[in-house]
């Protein structure tokens, strides 16, 4: 990734620093500091003031931050990250920082505070996960290569959806593909057929398919960095009424969603076009979780779909669309794209179809 990339990202934040009266802000959340460095190692801290742009990591990292970290002065010693910025001089008496609150633990809070008592640390909240939010060329182009390699993945596995394969091995065998094709699975992936299917974040078992079975595949590739996240529920060997009925519920609340989502549509609006279906037909409380949510350098990230939201979809956000139907004892049915919001609609990156598919 170009230098000039992080340098707009790092711009960006220092202008949202200043808008909030505030002089600088330390980073200690990993993902943050992926995103506003370049730095993917397991143990940094970053620091903005006034003066500078500061880096600061251990021994380990030596050769990684060398080739990694953009725009920032590096720091590298075995001492704590409070220790070093204090034994450097990188934070002045008197200065106004924000500090991430909503990934800092009790104890770091008290060291920190401790150890710079001339400080006015602001907890801020999403200031970086909200700028991460809107998403430039780079994440568009590496989410969409882990949206392929997501659908290319699921195409392959279809043949081992019969009676005689399990829930883990399907699992197994997609784990493995996506390690083949990209940098690897996004998250464990979700296969469960039957009554497990049921169980929204259902755990794959030992469990072999059945005729009759629905099958709930949410599974996805990761590149660049970037998850992808979809979910397609197919029927073994036969359909049955009841699983067209279920089907078709999900299938059109899911494109209402769809049609919803766009620049300054509020994230419960497009909630309510999905759940707002699925009540009239009679399965409202069967629907037992939010419609979607964002996706970046996290599976789940900002802004989020749900009845509770007060956020307001931005162009460039990525999002899932993925209402459900779970019956305890029977099965569930959940189908979900990843999309792009535009101003005036939004841009379906999957291209598996969302027919319902069944296996013979």
């Amino acid at each position: 990734m170009s230098d000039l990339i992080y340098s707009n990202r790092q711009k960006k934040l220092r202008e949202v620093l200043d808008s909030e009266g505030l002089d600088g802000m330390l980073i200690t959340n990993l993902t943050n500091i992926r995103y506003i460095s370049g730095f993917t190692g397991s143990a940094a801290s970053c620091l903005i003031t006034p003066s500078g742009q500061y880096f600061i990591t251990d021994g380990r990292y030596i050769e990684q931050s060398k080739s990694q970290v953009k725009g920032f002065e590096r720091y590298i010693s075995m001492d704590s990250h409070f220790t070093q910025i204090k034994d450097n001089s990188l934070n002045p008496s008197g200065l106004k920082l924000a500090f991430e609150g909503d990934h800092m633990s009790y104890a770091q809070y008290s060291n920190m505070i401790k150890v710079f008592s001339d400080t006015s640390w602001e907890n801020s909240s999403m200031i970086l996960e909200n700028l991460a939010a809107v998403k430039d060329d780079y994440e568009l182009d590496c989410i969409r290569v882990a949206v392929e390699v997501t659908d290319k993945v699921y195409e392959e596995i279809l043949p081992m959806l019969s009676p005689g394969h399990t829930e883990k091995q399907v699992a197994n065998t997609m784990v493995s593909k996506y390690r083949e094709y990209s940098e690897g699975e996004a998250y464990s992936p979700i296969v469960a057929g039957g009554p497990n299917g049921a169980l929204p974040h259902a755990i794959p078992t030992d469990r072999e398919f059945q005729k009759g079975d629905f099958i709930v595949i949410d599974a996805a590739a990761k590149y660049g960095g970037y998850h992808a996240d979809m979910t397609r529920t197919p029927v073994v060997g036969e359909s049955t009424s009841k699983h067209e009925e279920i089907y078709s519920i999900v299938k059109e609340s899911q494109q209402r969603g769809c049609d919803a989502a766009k620049a300054g549509v509020p994230c419960k609006d497009v909630d309510a076009a999905t759940r707002d279906y699925i009540k009239e037909r009679g399965y409202g409380k069967y629907y037992t979780h939010g419609t979607g949510h964002g996706l970046g350098l996290e599976i789940h990230t900002s802004p989020r779909f749900s009845p509770q939201s007060e956020q307001i979809l931005k162009k460039n956000n990525v999002m899932t669309i993925e209402p459900g139907i779970y019956l305890g004892g029977w099965g569930g049915v959940r189908i979900e794209d990843d999309v792009i919001i535009g101003d005036d609609g939004c841009e379906i990156l999957n291209k598996t179809t969302k027919e319902l598919l069944v296996l013979n």
